[in-house]
């Protein structure tokens, strides 16, 4: 007979929590980037936002706050009440970071539930029309017989674009001098100029520059073929054996948010991903569409932590202060 009590309790917690689920959302969500406004993950989160909206009939709205490499927007998600009413988009930084920063006010592995993986894109190795190299083996080559003296850009100490190309000189032994930057748009006008002579950028805001001969591009990062740039190899097929790295953008919800209201948004999202104009929408944004289990995606967060701690105790890189 004492077994009813917890028996009853486990019931009813269950029952609770269905009963939350089936009338999620009651009121607006609101979906925090912990950037600034524009690029990918403004666009990811823009595409999430409309389709919760459209499929729930309660608004979502984007909520940008950006600082401290990422880091604010996502502590404001991780300390919200787990209640599905607050979200994380974000990408590769969330894996970046557990490594990059030395002390952290939130775990990423302890204190996120993973909901779904919306997109990726690949990166573009781009250099200067004036750099006198016509493909990747060239370009290293070059960087070899003149060490130090080839400048590439980033978007920040520690961000996705440093990082790839600190991947890339610890795979090919050479030595390039990083500038950082703050923003995708400055790098890459700079590098358009005379500044600086190489790049690895995320292809949405690179592929305006390739198109306008303004940057010439060498090879992408991915395990395969971009199918917006199908005729460029990888920098696997570009004598850069094993290289990959893919730019993701997710999204997140606070630990113990309960598992039906993320099996809910999940599915709802999922939905919308299998979708062929809204896989189209993305593409032309330079986006490849995803989707997934929320364990799927979790696997994938977790092994990208391991992937990046190891690239930046290799490469030394540190955050920006």
């Amino acid at each position: 007979m004492k077994v009813w009590p917890s028996l009853l309790a486990a019931a009813f917690a269950s029952h609770a929590a269905c009963t939350v689920a089936q009338t999620y959302p009651n009121h607006p969500v609101r979906i925090v980037v912990p950037f600034s406004p524009g690029g990918g993950n403004d666009i990811v989160a823009r595409f999430v936002a409309q389709r919760l909206t459209e499929s729930f009939g309660q608004t979502a709205v984007v909520d940008n706050r950006a600082g401290a490499g990422s880091t604010i927007g996502t502590d404001i998600v991780a300390k919200s009440a787990p209640d599905g009413y607050t979200l994380l988009v974000t990408h590769n930084a969330i894996a970046i970071n557990e490594t990059l920063y030395p002390k952290l006010p939130y775990d990423a592995e302890k204190d996120f539930a993973q909901v779904i993986l919306v997109g990726s894109t690949t990166n573009t190795l781009v250099v200067n029309p004036k750099v006198p190299v016509k493909s990747t083996k060239e370009l290293i080559a070059l960087a070899k017989s003149k060490p130090g003296a080839l400048n590439y850009a980033s978007t920040g100490a520690g961000g996705t674009s440093h990082l790839a190309m600190e991947y890339f000189k610890l795979s090919t032994g050479t030595d390039l001098t990083h500038i950082p930057y703050k923003g995708t748009g400055p790098a890459l006008t700079d590098l358009a100029g005379t500044q600086i002579q190489v790049m690895i950028s995320a292809l949405p805001g690179t592929i305006p520059f390739i198109q306008g001969k303004r940057l010439v591009a060498l090879a992408t990062t991915g395990a395969k073929r971009s199918a917006l740039l199908p005729e460029l190899p990888t920098l696997n097929e570009s004598g850069v054996p094993g290289y990959e790295f893919d730019t993701w953008y997710g999204l997140h919800a606070p630990a113990r948010v309960p598992k039906d209201i993320i099996a809910k948004l999940n599915s709802t999202l999922a939905k919308g991903l299998s979708t062929p104009a809204q896989r189209d929408m993305l593409f032309k944004a330079g986006l490849e569409a995803q989707g997934g289990t929320p364990e799927s995606f979790r696997r994938y967060m977790v092994s990208e932590i391991q992937k990046m701690a190891k690239i930046i105790k290799a490469s030394g890189a540190k955050p920006e202060v």
